[in-house]
């Protein structure tokens, strides 16, 4: 909170300038289309879909620590929390938990004047709100254990922001920030169900949203905590292997 100004300027204009591109799209699609649905949703209800992934998209990334560990690895900086008596990775994730409060704030101002202009969800319901949070929380954690390992590669690599930009295009487009998975032929959901994509973005809209049954809800979060568990084993397999060469020099 050291730049208010920078902070909320930054907020504002971001999210306005992706509601704008959101709005044309939808209204470019179904003007196209001429017909008053697509792919299950309504023009109404796919505007709430693009305004709802971008408030939960704030709270599953976290852009300001995206590129932390590869810093803490390129400067020298990781050798202090080599010393602490809890894991690195456990101390970078609570960074980011923490990273949320502000994001949060965002969330409950822009998300209040919803109900306003779009109206609520026709199956929105208190065990829906439940579950999403849920969801929400898997997401936030998932990303984390994606995003991990891609950074350890800063232990070979002179740099990887090449890398972090590919997953942040690959899990935009496959994990339903660009486009509700809907869209896709429907041989493309079902591998996307598959892939660790889906439970970043599209599968807590979805849950908020109320277009996700229990059994659905239940069978989604179980194929996201195993991404999770699998994600976990590749980065702490990578730790080991990059601490073993690691050497930090200077303060």
């Amino acid at each position: 909170m050291s730049y208010r100004a920078d902070f909320w300027i930054s907020a504002v204009s971001s999210l306005a300038v992706r509601l704008v591109v959101a709005w044309f799209i939808v209204n470019a699609v179904f003007a196209g289309s001429g017909r008053p649905g697509i792919a299950g949703y309504t023009a109404r209800e796919m505007y709430l879909y693009f305004v709802a992934v971008i408030l939960v998209g704030k709270l599953v990334q976290s852009t300001e620590l995206e590129q932390s560990i590869s810093q803490d690895i390129y400067e020298g900086g990781l050798t202090r929390y080599l010393l602490y008596p809890v894991p690195y990775g456990a101390v970078k994730y609570a960074q980011q938990l923490g990273a949320l409060g502000p994001a949060l704030v965002q969330i409950l101002l822009f998300g209040a004047w919803l109900p306003f202009v779009f109206g609520l969800p026709r199956d929105l319901s208190i065990a829906g709100i439940a579950m999403g949070i849920g969801a929400i929380a898997v997401a936030n954690l998932l990303q984390f254990l994606i995003t991990f390992p891609i950074q350890l590669v800063a232990f070979w690599a002179d740099n990887v922001w090449s890398l972090m930009v590919m997953h942040r295009f690959a899990s935009a487009l496959l994990g339903g920030m660009l486009a509700p998975l809907s869209l896709f032929p429907q041989s493309a959901q079902r591998v996307l169900e598959a892939l660790p994509f889906r439970y970043l973005f599209a599968f807590p809209v979805e849950t908020l949203l109320g277009r996700v049954r229990p059994a659905e809800w239940a069978a989604g979060m179980a194929i996201g905590l195993g991404w999770c568990g699998i994600m976990a084993m590749v980065g702490r397999a990578i730790w080991r292997r990059g601490t073993l060469q690691y050497t930090g020099v200077g303060i």
